[in-house]
């Protein structure tokens, strides 16, 4: 928890801010308030996250005279829970950042309220980043950051198969791995482990192969139509010549220990500007290669952008609309950006200094797609995912993994 400025505060406004409950002083009277937002580590490093947050809340005070702020750095572990259980609660925070594929959610709970009166021009803003974080056309997220993630490439271990060129559409792909797996590694580093988010390892392959989590009335999955168990079938073909790496059904993310930092990897798919540094240092820099987004029947890989929601019972909090738009401001935009490895949503922002992969990441986004948006988007990728792991496991064809699936989500969905 970040340390909070100790304000000079009379006596009477002491008592005041004691007695007042999270959320529950709007400020509409004095121009005060309290406010708290919960901050995930959008900043991977933690000691910068932890000296950048504090100055935001240092600085939004100042300009602010008798709100008191408070960020909170939270974990991702456990993030869905403790987010549902506080909104359902209406204490613990006021803002929060979240995801498109979160907000449906709480928006048919009726925890969230719409924040359009918080930007006062949205011009500067992209309408991708604004259309995704709405619901039936309001806008629930301000914008304060994009991610995005591309392929990453181990030149040597290309190189030592032979191959010139980095493999960039599935056929390519598919015509690399047995040529790598006779040098000894694999084309692909796959995180099949269920706890891992399907928006990184799976659900790529799904949109790019023109398929889609939901049908399009949303009452009914169509993962496994074609188009999915297409895709499933992809990395069961490249298992099966040796091209994704041992034990890739329990592996995660972590880039710590992987198939990839080890040179025993060529391509690791998805991969977030923020982790580069990490990679370079595991298998040098002259050997990483950052590519375009992988392509099947289409170019696409995952992106979204990152929204700061206002709780449903914080609606009347003034204090919290302030600072929600605060950090849409360039100057704190431009600081996230540059500290985080994500992008601005804003066109009036410029990374200072920005890398050349830096500029292939910037220049990806609108290659990037947020993930299937739906207020049960996560429970059903929980479903999904443990039927993909047997699947890698040589349980179940890509048809009866995805179709079993189908049909828990199915009912999760009342269809």
């Amino acid at each position: 928890m970040l340390m909070r400025k100790v304000m000079a505060l009379s006596l009477a406004a002491a008592l005041s801010a004691a007695l007042a409950a999270c959320g529950g002083d709007d400020g509409e009277q004095s121009g005060g308030g309290n406010v708290t937002l919960w901050m995930y580590p959008v900043i991977s490093d933690q000691a910068k996250s932890q000296a950048f947050w504090a100055k935001v809340e240092k600085d939004f005070e100042a300009a602010n005279a008798g709100i008191d702020a408070k960020i909170e750095l939270q974990p991702w572990d456990g993030r869905q829970e403790k987010v549902t259980t506080a909104l359902a609660a209406g204490k613990g925070f006021d803002l929060v950042v979240l995801g498109p594929d979160q907000i449906p959610q709480y928006v048919q709970q009726g925890t969230l309220a719409p924040v359009d009166d918080v930007l006062a021009d949205k011009s500067a803003f992209g309408k991708s980043a604004l259309d995704a974080l709405s619901v039936n056309g309001k806008l629930y997220g301000v914008p304060i950051y994009h991610t995005a993630t591309l392929p990453v490439y181990n030149r040597a271990a290309l190189a030592k198969a032979g191959i010139t060129d980095v493999p960039d559409t599935w056929a390519e792909i598919k015509d690399a791995a047995p040529k790598l797996a006779a040098s000894g590694v694999s084309v692909l580093n796959y995180a099949g482990a269920p706890n891992e988010t399907l928006n990184l390892t799976f659900y790529p392959l799904l949109w790019q192969n023109g398929g889609s989590v939901f049908g399009s009335d949303g009452k009914s999955v169509a993962f496994n139509q074609p188009a999915g168990v297409q895709a499933l079938q992809f990395l069961l073909d490249l298992a099966a010549v040796g091209g994704l790496q041992q034990g890739a059904a329990t592996s995660t993310s972590s880039l710590e220990g992987s198939a990839f930092t080890q040179g025993k990897a060529a391509v690791l798919p998805t991969v977030q500007l923020s982790q580069l540094s990490q990679i370079e240092k595991a298998i040098g820099a002259e050997n990483v290669v950052v590519g375009q987004p992988i392509e099947g029947k289409r170019r696409v890989s995952f992106g979204l952008p990152g929204g700061v929601v206002l709780g449903k019972h914080a609606a009347g909090n003034a204090a919290a609309k302030k600072l929600a738009a605060y950090l849409a401001t360039p100057e704190v935009m431009a600081g996230l950006a540059k500290e985080s490895g994500f992008f601005p949503t804003r066109s009036d922002v410029q990374v200072p200094d920005a890398s050349e992969n830096a500029k292939k990441f910037a220049a990806a986004i609108d290659k990037l797609y947020p993930g299937d948006t739906h207020p049960k988007a996560r429970q059903v990728m929980s479903v999904l995912a443990p039927h993909i792991q047997a699947a890698l496991q040589g349980k179940k064809s890509a048809q009866q993994a995805l179709d079993d699936a189908a049909k828990e989500a199915n009912a999760l969905l009342g269809g």
